[in-house]
């Protein structure tokens, strides 16, 4: 199987991050600065680059302050060889075919078979795959962040950071980022060009992080004026490397891709970008959310290219009428107005919710003669003077709703379609347009309004109006001034702040944006509901410009600080059922954006590339299905509430685990400090926290001695104090299942043909026939009658690829059927199905026992099971994880519902075989939350009596602490005895 997906991604999908060192996972994954905070996606992108990092510095080969070039050598081994074992078996090796990159390559990288030269040499690397505008930048700076730290706890080498990327603006980015980042953070980050670096090592920083940077496409291996030889500063290969969006380029690039390897030889190199070509980035992805995971993950407005094209300004001999220019600008306006007009109602239900819509017009050409951006403007301007041709705005409109009627699809969400309200949309009048675009009640000339001190932006506004309604954003304003806005009225203001910096703001009133390129690198907007690009063309850098835009006028927050789409922040507790009530069905048009395109050629190109970037080649969805007889039933699950108690205030202690050596480390930094005020100043903690670490650690109370050692007497003060203010969860009670089970909506698959894996599913699925036929004929039997009706179906069918197999079976009792499971834990073309061998031989002993004579399930009126993936499900039970220092959620493999009479019992079960501490712990937790005395509590719900019962496998039996042997299980009958 020749796989060339996100490859790294899904070989560290298993690691679970709380599982790592305690030195390993305890970072502030949120804080950035006073103003940003990371948002999950991009914590996620951290915890993956951390757990490539340990695998690579630790798992394979433990650093620990003892580094060789030998010992790297056998990392880059073993990480290929995960690689491999994980079905890497493309040709990635670098052939010597160009002379100068032989001599290059040859002098760092001797061993030559056939004039190649073995991938493994350059596999100590990982990328992101992140879409335009969704924060790279805050992902490396949170990166170096943690990095430095990671070198001061001596678990990996301490090499230097240098931060490579193409182009100056995006090192201004990085410099203004790095700023608002300091200034919220005591370990501060200081930047140096690389050119400083001797003087830097000579004369090191006392406190804060040197970090280097440079611009990538000056790097080569000869020194000119800007252009450096990277031999001067390679360090014998000993660099943590970042390359932003410096992945692209010429032959000459390729030859700098070589160098940045070879600078990182040693080290590691970590590469982001949001467009991704070159297998091996892809294969060496560590974390991909691009456009269309962005957009599906609800972080991203819906995405519609209209069929609809802007020919009329389209520079060839084509003869279009003045009314055709007129048609086209009024229908990007027609659909703004639309959309402002629900926006408008949502703000009169609750203000604050979303951004103000915004018209984003993109041009190829500005100063030459006829530019498009002046045949737009003298379009905008025919409409607000008045000369506009009612029949033309009624054609506009038709032609608008005759597309949109059909509702078409948004791209890259199954099923999501655009949805227009006819009247409304019919109903638009040029008065309307007036006061949602022009910010006027009546037709007026255009004034011009520029500030002395910035010579890109021009704002305009109607002598009607008090306010600006447009902005152009080009590179330099002083050709329009000239030639095209003779004869306008100007106003000259001299306030220090742009249109263009404030356009954010909620106070812009500016409703239309006009540009070229200089702007969107490093432009965050969550505005823009309509986007125009004018002969905008199909070359390469066109492609790129039309991709990096929409990517940046994509992204949606209806409420400040919270980027998803409003069902999502519903779904997830984060606004008012009420006002979510209230605005739910108008939020569709402020979530869409459209897009408009010269030509058709220009839109199929878009559309190539965007779909490009979908997750991985050859990705299908899977739905399996409800089983038809849980829908008479009540299936209940646990839920839980926040806890406003903290652990320091709380009478039942919850013990601070820590080993022997940390604790008589902790105690000696006690007896060493006597004056409070250093623990004030050094931990910014509060006199009761010094107050309880003093007395826990002079009664030796409220410590549990399991954890691993730590060795660093700051991480060790910091963490006690903030287990202080942990606040766990306490049960809510009871609730019917809904949408807490998901997984099997989203069984992935990545082969190009599905087609006879969803027939063996359709066939399999089709035995509930068999059960409705057994049903129609007998009734509603009783349940030990259904069963032996029901032993005698054994429905299975597999399905092979790449000599890996699944089993696709009908289990009668399933939450969902078919059931896929594989006994190769290591499959790769499907995932979200039952493959770890503890869970395969736990439904293979299921389905043994369900085929006996008299077995206990039929002692029960009904019983039901599922499996459960911790990754897309929502049912668990909240413990304290000490690895992390913060509540986690234990994911059991399976949730049993069985009834008999009123009794009710929700079964917990987990077969795998856990370590014990970390069980212990779980069934700690599970006790504190459904047990009192020693027995299940009882809870009531409409006339049933329900326990929730815990099960779980040990590794070694004989071990088991003699206190949680009643938490064990050997079989399935002993299971069920523990419910009797």
């Amino acid at each position: 199987m020749n796989r060339l997906e996100t490859l790294l991604q899904d070989m560290i999908e298993n690691i679970r991050f709380e599982d790592l060192p305690v030195t390993w996972n305890t970072f502030d994954f949120e804080g950035f600065s006073e103003s940003k905070t990371l948002w999950d996606y991009q914590q996620n992108a951290v915890r993956n680059a951390i757990k490539v990092l340990w695998k690579y510095f630790e798992d394979f080969v433990d650093y620990q302050n003892n580094e060789s070039l030998e010992m790297n050598k056998v990392r880059k081994e073993k990480l290929f060889n995960w690689y491999k074992d994980n079905g890497l078996d493309s040709d990635f090796d670098f052939k010597l075919t160009n002379k100068s990159n032989y001599k290059l390559l040859t002098e760092y990288y001797p061993q030559v078979d056939d004039n190649r030269i073995s991938y493994e040499n350059f596999i100590n690397r990982m990328s992101f795959w992140m879409a335009t505008g969704s924060g790279k930048t805050l992902v490396i700076i949170k990166l170096i962040q943690i990095l430095s730290e990671l070198i001061n706890r001596e678990e990996i080498p301490p090499h230097d950071i240098l931060v490579l990327t193409h182009r100056d603006d995006l090192i201004e980015q990085l410099k203004k980022h790095v700023d608002e980042f300091n200034r919220s953070n005591e370990n501060n980050i200081y930047l140096h060009e690389l050119k400083e670096y001797s003087e830097i090592k000579r004369n090191p920083q006392l406190f804060g992080t040197s970090i280097f940077y440079y611009r990538s496409d000056n790097l080569s291996d000869e020194q000119k004026d800007k252009i450096i030889d990277f031999k001067n500063y390679d360090n014998d290969g000993k660099w943590y490397i970042f390359l932003d969006e410096a992945h692209k380029g010429d032959k000459e690039d390729s030859k700098r891709q070589h160098i940045y390897s070879i600078m990182s030889r040693n080290g590691f190199l970590i590469n982001s970008s949001a467009t991704f070509i070159e297998p091996r980035d892809i294969v060496t992805c560590a974390y991909e959310f691009n456009l269309s995971s962005f957009i599906n993950a609800g972080y991203g407005k819906h995405l519609s290219i209209l069929k609809q094209e802007i020919r009329a300004f389209k520079n060839d001999k084509e003869d279009y009428n003045k009314e055709e220019k007129q048609k086209i600008v009024l229908k990007s306006l027609i659909l703004l107005t639309y959309v402002k007009k629900f926006y408008e109602e949502i703000t009169h239900i609750q203000a604050g919710l979303y951004h103000k819509p915004l018209l984003l017009t993109l041009v190829n050409s500005v100063n030459i003669k006829d530019a498009d951006l002046k045949l737009f403007f003298r379009e905008l301007e025919k409409v607000a003077i008045g000369e506009i041709d009612l029949e033309i705005l009624k054609v506009a409109i038709d032609e608008l709703w005759e597309e949109l009627r059909k509702e078409p699809h948004c791209m890259f969400e199954k099923g999501q379609k655009v949805k227009v309200e006819e009247s409304i949309l019919k109903s638009i009048t040029k008065e309307e347009i007036l006061k949602y675009v022009f910010n006027s009640t009546v037709h007026g000339e255009i004034e011009i309004i520029i500030r002395q001190s910035n010579n890109q932006e021009l704002a305009f506004k109607l002598k009607t109006s008090d306010t600006p309604f447009a902005l152009i954003k080009i590179g330099n304003i002083s050709e329009w001034l000239k030639s095209e806005l003779l004869g306008y009225e100007f106003q000259e203001r001299y306030e220090g702040e742009s249109y263009f910096e404030n356009l954010n703001k909620e106070e812009s009133d500016i409703n239309i944006l006009m540009g070229s390129r200089s702007f969107y690198e490093g432009w965050d907007s969550n505005r823009p509901n309509v986007i125009n690009f004018i002969n905008i063309g199909t070359d390469k850098s066109a492609k790129k410009f039309i991709l990096q835009s929409i990517g940046r006028g994509v992204r949606i927050e209806p409420i400040r600080n919270k980027r998803k789409r409003i069902l999502q922040l519903y779904n997830a507790k984060e606004i008012d059922q009420e006002v979510f009530n209230a605005i739910k069905n108008k939020v569709l048009p402020v979530e869409t954006l459209f897009i408009f395109g010269t030509n058709r050629k220009a839109l199929e190109t878009i559309i190539q590339e965007l779909e490009q970037e979908r997750k991985k080649d050859g990705e299908n969805q899977l739905t399996l299905f409800e089983n038809d007889k849980i829908k008479k039933k009540d299936l209940l699950i646990p839920i839980y509430k926040q806890s406003k108690v903290p652990i320091l205030e709380r009478k039942e202690q919850i013990k601070f685990e820590i080993s022997s050596e940390d604790l008589e480390l902790l105690s000696k930094l006690g007896e060493f400090i006597t004056d409070d005020r250093v623990f004030l100043m050094r931990y910014e903690t509060e006199p009761k926290k010094i107050k309880f670490l003093r007395g826990s650690l002079k009664e030796r109370s409220n410590f549990n001695i399991k954890e691993k050692t730590i060795k660093n007497v700051d991480l060790l003060v910091q963490r006690f104090f903030n287990y202080l203010n942990l606040a766990p969860k306490d049960f809510q009670g009871l609730k019917e299942l809904d949408e807490e089970i998901k997984h099997f909506k989203e069984i992935r698959v990545y082969l190009k043909n599905i087609y006879e894996i969803q027939n063996k599913i359709e066939k399999v699925k089709n035995s509930t026939k068999f059960m409705k036929e057994v049903e129609e004929q007998y009734g509603e039997i009783p349940q030990e009658e259904y069963l032996k009706k029901v032993k005698s179906i054994s429905e299975e069918e597999e399905f092979e690829s790449g000599g890996q197999r699944i089993k696709i079976k009908y289990i009668p009792n399933h939450y969902y059927v078919p059931l896929i499971l594989s006994e190769d834990e290591k499959i790769k073309y499907i995932n979200h199905i039952i493959k770890v061998p503890s869970e395969v031989k736990f439904i293979s002993d299921l389905e043994n026992y369900l085929k006996r004579e008299n077995n206990k399930f039929e002692e029960f009126d009904w019983w039901f099971f599922s499996k459960l993936d911790e990754s897309l499900d929502e049912i668990y039970i909240p413990y304290y994880n000490p690895n992390i220092n913060k509540m986690s959620k234990f994911y059991p493999d399976f949730i049993f519902w069985l009834k008999r009479r009123n009794n009710y019992y929700i079964l917990f079960v987990d077969p795998k075989g856990t370590e014990h501490s970390s069980a212990y712990r779980k069934i700690d937790w599970y006790k504190k939350l459904f047990e009192e005395n020693g027995k299940e509590k009882v809870f009531e719900y409409n006339e049933f009596n329900v326990k929730i019962k815990l099960l779980m496998k040990p590794e070694d039996p004989a071990k088991v602490l003699s206190e949680y042997n009643k938490y064990w299980f050997d079989n399935i009958e002993n299971m069920l005895n523990s419910l009797m």
